[in-house]
């Protein structure tokens, strides 16, 4: 409920909206150049990606080379990634999370 029964400031509003988007691109660029790790094999295989969950770099342990199996590699590879791309989505939720309830709670706002 809005003291007094009145309408809500639009003006404020809009400039509170405009603010948390601000505050929302900061935290993207910033995730953008953020980087974290995943590793999988016991670290045999690094995956590094952005916290925006862009693939940056791959570091395979020439001991994880075996020229008979490279399913086991691949599949490596694969968990490394994905462990770098949950580390990222942990990331996310950090600095965007409360960007987006913020946002979400402004009134006619599509959140």
């Amino acid at each position: 409920m809005i003291p007094g029964g009145g309408q809500p400031n639009m003006q404020q509003l809009l400039q509170q909206a405009q603010k948390m988007q601000q505050d929302l691109a900061v935290a993207q660029e910033e995730l953008a150049r953020t980087e974290v790790e995943g590793q999988a094999g016991g670290g045999l295989v690094k995956a590094t990606v952005t916290g925006s969950g862009e693939l940056r770099g791959l570091v395979i342990d020439p001991g994880a080379v075996d020229p008979e199996d490279t399913e086991t590699l691949a599949d490596l590879v694969v968990a490394a990634v994905q462990a770098a791309n949950e580390n990222a989505q942990t990331l996310q939720q950090e600095k965007l999370g409360p960007l987006a309830q913020g946002l979400g709670g402004m009134p006619g706002l599509p959140f």
